[in-house]
């Protein structure tokens, strides 16, 4: 999609080592990835690209307010979430869920629970 330049900015939202490792070598030179999931505590990151590629990393801890908007956009459809959600589940069924995720199951990568 970038013509093989890369993106100006990325964001990763999970907080585990593959997905930061994928939002890194999706930017360009001197390109921006925003860190924003926090699942693991502690990651193995790939300093030697970030270094050589001058890739500029940002922490981001909180909101500003944007749920209502994100919620907005969503509602009108100007963003198409369909194609990331693997599933949609009742809550009762939660755990499981989770077990498969955790577990990196290929087939997954959103599960809905429902109440």
């Amino acid at each position: 999609m970038t013509g093989g330049i890369g993106a100006d900015l990325a964001m990763e939202c999970v907080g585990a080592t593959s997905p930061v490792k994928t939002a890194i070598a999706s930017v360009r030179k001197g390109g921006t990835v925003t860190l924003v999931g926090n699942l693991s505590p502690t990651i193995d990151f790939p300093l030697q690209p970030v270094v050589t590629r001058e890739i500029a990393v940002l922490g981001s801890c909180a909101s500003s307010g944007e749920y209502p908007a994100c919620l907005e956009m969503l509602a009108r459809g100007a963003f198409r979430v369909d194609p990331i959600i693997s599933a949609t589940a009742p809550l009762s069924e939660g755990a499981g869920w989770f077990d498969r995720l955790y577990k990196h199951d290929p087939s997954l990568m959103k599960v809905l629970l429902q109440p």
